[in-house]
Parts: C-alpha cells; sequence; structure tokens
C-alpha cells in the first residue's frame, strides 16, 4: 500500500516564527514531516520551495508552499482546531490580527535590538528593553481579568506571541523575573510548562536528503 504525501515543515527549533507554526500544527492532530534547518547551510530543497530562505516553509501535498508562519497556523487549525483556538465561526481571528500585528511589527523590532543589543550600539540595551514595554504592558492589562489573551481560554493569539514572549523574557531571566508583569510570567510559565510546548521543542539534527526522516505521526490532542 502507497502511503500519501505529507505535510513538508522546514523549520528552525528555536526560530519563534518557527515555533507559532509547530504549536499549531502539533495542536491540530495532523501528520507530517518536520525537517530542521541549519540557518547557515539552507537546503536546495527549501530553497527551490520558497526562495525567499526564511523559516517556517510548509510544502503541501499538491505543490502548495506556505513560507508564513501565521498563514501555517490558519491552515493546520482550518484543517483541524480541536482546542478552538479560532474560535466559533473565526471569532478569536480579529483580536489574535491586531495582536499578531503588534508583535510581528514594533514589538519584534525592538526585541532583535534588545536581544542583539551590541549590535545597535547607538543605545543601551535599556533603551530597546523599554521601547518592547509597551507591548508587555498591553499583554499585562489583558491578563488582568483573564487567563489568557483574548477571553478565558487559549486562542490562536496566545499561541501566536507566547514564542516571542519566551524570547524577550530570556534576554535578561532576572529582570524579567522582577518586573511588573507578574500576570504575563504566569501565562508564559503556563504555556512553556504544558506538554505540548515540550513536545514541539524537541531537538533534531539538521535534515540531510536521503536520510531517515523525522515523521511526526497523527495523533489526538
Amino acid at each position: 500500500m502507497t502511503l500519501a504525501p505529507l505535510p513538508i515543515l522546514y523549520s528552525f527549533r528555536r526560530c519563534p516564527y518557527a515555533i507559532r507554526a509547530r504549536l499549531a500544527l502539533h495542536a491540530s492532530g495532523l501528520p507530517y514531516e518536520l525537517r530542521e534547518v541549519h540557518l547557515r547551510n539552507k537546503p536546495a530543497a527549501m530553497l527551490a520551495a520558497s526562495p525567499k530562505g526564511t523559516v517556517p516553509v510548509l510544502v503541501v501535498p499538491g505543490s502548495q508552499v506556505i513560507d508564513e508562519s501565521w498563514d501555517i497556523m490558519l491552515w493546520a487549525l482550518r484543517q483541524n482546531d480541536p482546542e478552538n483556538w479560532l474560535g466559533q465561526d473565526d471569532r478569536s481571528l480579529h483580536e489574535a490580527r491586531q495582536l499578531l500585528a503588534l508583535n510581528d511589527g514594533a514589538f519584534k523590532a525592538a526585541l532583535d535590538r534588545y536581544k542583539y543589543a551590541d549590535r545597535f550600539p547607538e543605545h543601551a540595551q535599556s533603551h530597546y528593553r523599554g521601547q518592547c514595554e509597551p507591548f508587555l504592558h498591553e499583554l499585562e492589562a489583558r491578563l488582568q481579568d483573564h487567563a489568557c489573551l483574548t477571553g478565558r481560554n487559549p486562542s490562536i493569539a496566545d499561541v501566536a506571541i507566547v514564542p516571542f514572549v519566551r524570547q524577550f523574557a530570556g534576554v535578561e531571566p532576572e529582570w524579567f523575573g522582577e518586573a511588573p508583569y507578574p500576570r504575563l510570567r504566569d501565562w508564559l510559565d503556563r504555556w512553556i510548562e504544558s506538554r505540548l510546548f515540550a513536545e514541539v521543542m524537541g531537538k533534531h539534527p539538521p535534515w540531510i536528503s536521503g536520510q531517515p526522516p523525522v515523521l511526526i505521526p497523527a495523533h489526538d490532542t
């Protein structure tokens, strides 16, 4: 019996964009092949699929290529959304898109400078940290009345943003541990201590053509 080809995800373990894509794919329960990428030696097959050369890239059987992390999340959850992250009739998407624009725009730009402050000597690291904080204040305020960013239950907004807050928290862990964001810290801890997060953060060697594939089987969440 010939097995149907699986979607292929080109990924890099620590990349927050790739993490959000893996979280959604894993939560969907869909099977796929995971190809870990060495960013200094990107495989020709990935570049042929998406010449822009950034991860994640999802190659769907039938020659469809999705090379934006948000679009990969939507594709996976529209196939199967057992946790109801999209909400009834995509109810969660409007707020999620608003937060995504802030996260992937001004916050990510400031986060890159904060994390790699030595590459941007125009200002001290604390200056770039301060540029990140308006978004953190927004998230803290959203968590004032409920446990998740758009309501009582997790949504696609939480999943899309948590890898980036995790990256921010890792730059100066002691500072973050004392910063005035107690609800945000609790929210972050719940996600990174979850079984789902642990499963998508497993380590795999870089993919090499001809080697046995890393297959993520279909599963119930």
